[in-house]
């Protein structure tokens, strides 16, 4: 034998390994799981079962095992693919000439430029600027402006029957109206520049709003009194939730107008324009009582 080896074999015996192992005990037996497992559902509480009839929010799920129901994760993914939609959809060029009325741009050249440039999309685009100039009608009380914002859906779905809405409810309290526009690419800002161009008392803008979960076809208007570039929110009034499931078109309309008419009289807009004496002409929208929530409208059903 080798030097080599006879090193190696005297270290394996110093270290024991030349010693016999002990067996060790033998483990218990573990017993098959079963082809499938069947977990029963977890159903919420009474507290949430009654709480979700005064909000949309999702509350008392309930859960399979550990996770979601498949029916909550169905509709949950339903709600956000229709906001994803909404996001992502865009205005026709030609859409306002189909609609009988007058095209604007903002001075954002894409979709994507849109979503990333908020300031882009605040000012008219130079040939928007001097067509405006040309067609505008001067020194109206009231200049409505119909904009895609962040759900050109909303725009398409439900802004021509807000614009008439809210046109006739302000010519019946006997304000002049502004030739209504259609603005693409469009933030609430760009109001202020657009009625400052026509000298007009108010600008009103209704744009599609941010959109969320199964609502992507939601518009908002924000008015404000005096625009022009460099106005603040806190100038401006605004109502959102414009759809079907929350505040129809044809009521914004008239409440809209009602704040027109307040806006003309005081001679302001936003945190210092009095609603107190306008609770019967608003409704719910000038008290602090909770409104009831919108429907919330099922995307999915899981058959049974």
């Amino acid at each position: 034998m080798s030097r080599t080896r006879q090193l190696i074999a005297r270290l394996r015996d110093d270290l024991g390994a030349s010693a016999p192992m002990s067996l060790a005990p033998p483990l218990p037996r573990i017993p098959e799981p079963p082809s499938r497992v069947f977990p029963r559902r977890q159903e919420g509480s009474r507290y949430a079962r009654e709480s979700a009839a005064h909000t949309t929010a999702l509350l008392g799920i309930g859960h399979v095992g550990t996770r979601y129901a498949t029916d909550v994760v169905l509709q949950f993914q339903a709600e956000l693919a229709v906001a994803h939609e909404a996001v992502a959809a865009e205005l026709p060029a030609d859409w306002a000439s189909a609609n009988g009325l007058i095209g604007l741009r903002s001075r954002v050249q894409d979709h994507r430029e849109f979503l990333l440039r908020p300031d882009l999309g605040r000012r008219l685009d130079e040939e928007s600027l001097a067509r405006w100039k040309q067609a505008g009608k001067r020194g109206v009380d009231v200049q409505p402006i119909l904009a895609d914002g962040l759900s050109a859906t909303a725009c398409i779905q439900n802004g021509r029957a807000l614009l008439e809405s809210f046109t006739q409810a302000c010519q019946a309290r006997g304000l002049t109206v502004g030739v209504p526009v259609v603005a693409r690419y469009a933030r609430v800002w760009l109001e202020d520049e657009i009625g400052a161009v026509v000298g007009a008392k108010v600008a009103a803008i209704l744009l599609g709003e941010r959109p969320g979960l199964g609502t992507g076809d939601g518009l908002s208007a924000y008015l404000v009194y005096d625009p022009k570039v460099g106005n603040t929110d806190g100038q401006r009034n605004m109502m959102s939730n414009i759809h079907a499931r929350g505040t129809r078109p044809e009521v914004a309309g008239e409440r809209l107008a009602v704040l027109a008419r307040a806006m003309v009289d005081q001679k302001k807009s936003g945190v210092d324009l009095d609603l107190s004496r306008l609770t019967a002409e608003l409704g719910e929208a000038a008290s602090r009582v909770p409104r009831a929530p919108q429907v919330r409208v099922r995307l999915v059903e899981v058959g049974k």
